[in-house]
């Protein structure tokens, strides 16, 4: 979950007790929040990155204290794409003009996402290409900093996605078009960061599996998209949905994501992550025990209880001691 608590891209003393946190709370998993590939794919000024090597240090004492405290640190590599430039949300998630320290953000085509925000600028094919290398430097930093776990985030309207849906990308080259040009860019990226990440690390790709608007990206080309991101090295599918565009209508109910994560893991044979309205423990445990998904990734429910683990395996009769300097309260 995304902090907006970031200069220049780095990390700080917010990040390391909040991460640091879940990790004490009995995380098998903690992942740093979207860090920006590139400073133009932040998501605000405000955002976490690791478009530099001098971001490496910061992040490498949040990756350092999560594996201390016995979880898999992990981050997740991002670019906003048109939905970059943005005020945090309790600013309205309004644009941040230049002269308020934004930039004009980029897209697969000069498409912006609210009628109402500036237009992005669209990518040469060149200019696609830097940012697929801008993905793969990051991952050489995150493996420098100390982390175990990447994930791509392809997810909520950002860049990735952009390429993906017929929606946003209107481009008439082969990155866009048909199915196989809107999903060049992913699979270029995917194969890139890949190639500088070690084979024995695990790498997740995060997807919408649909934009819940007719005629945009949806669960049938996820499920093709899975197939295709495998054989590249991709372990795991986070499967989330929407962010893409305005007009999406979201059937929001506890767990309405997890048929995703279970459809993508029959038909195209890889593990996914289920995420999304997941607030209790038997209920986290019904998706693994039913083979819906192969993990379950919180978000909310960790931000208001750090704790989640703890109090789950007792809930469900499993063996999970606290921290020793805790054990006084458990």
């Amino acid at each position: 979950m995304c902090q907006y608590s970031c200069e220049d891209g780095f990390v700080n003393e917010w990040h390391l007790v909040h991460l640091g946190s879940r990790a004490v709370g009995g995380a098998g998993l903690v992942m740093v929040e979207a860090s920006a590939v590139e400073a133009r794919g932040r998501i605000s000024p405000a955002d976490s990155g690791i478009w530099k090597d001098e971001h490496i240090e910061a992040h490498s004492r949040v990756a350092r204290f999560v594996r201390q405290a016995g979880a898999v640190a992990g981050i997740q590599l991002a670019h906003a794409g048109r939905k970059a430039s943005t005020s945090p949300p309790w600013d309205g998630s309004d644009p941040v003009p230049p002269e308020r320290g934004g930039w004009q953000p980029v897209a697969p085509s000069a498409v912006p996402f609210r009628e109402s925000d500036p237009l992005p600028h669209e990518l040469a094919q060149p200019e696609i290409r830097q940012v697929t290398a801008a993905f793969a430097a990051a991952a050489r930093r995150a493996l420098a900093a100390g982390f175990q776990a990447i994930e791509i985030h392809g997810a909520h309207g950002y860049l990735i996605h952009e390429f993906l849906s017929p929606l946003s990308n209107r481009r008439s080259d082969e990155y866009g078009g048909s199915f196989d040009n809107r999903i060049r860019f992913a699979l270029e990226t995917v194969a890139a960061v890949r190639a500088a990440w070690p084979e024995e690390l695990p790498l997740f790709l995060r997807i919408s599996a649909t934009d819940w608007v007719e005629g945009g990206w949806d669960i049938e080309q996820s499920v093709e998209l899975a197939r295709r991101v495998k054989p590249l090295g991709i372990d795991l599918i986070d499967c989330s949905s929407g962010g893409l565009a305005v007009q999406q209508k979201i059937p929001l109910a506890p767990g309405y994501q997890v048929p995703f994560a279970a459809r993508i893991r029959r038909e195209a044979a890889i593990a996914t992550a289920a995420v999304g309205l997941i607030t209790g423990a038997r209920q986290a445990e019904e998706i693994l025990e039913a083979g819906d998904a192969d993990m379950v990734l919180l978000a909310r429910e960790f931000l208001r209880n750090p704790y989640f683990p703890l109090h789950a395996a007792r809930e469900l009769g499993a063996r999970a001691e606290a921290p020793k300097q805790y054990l006084r309260a458990w």
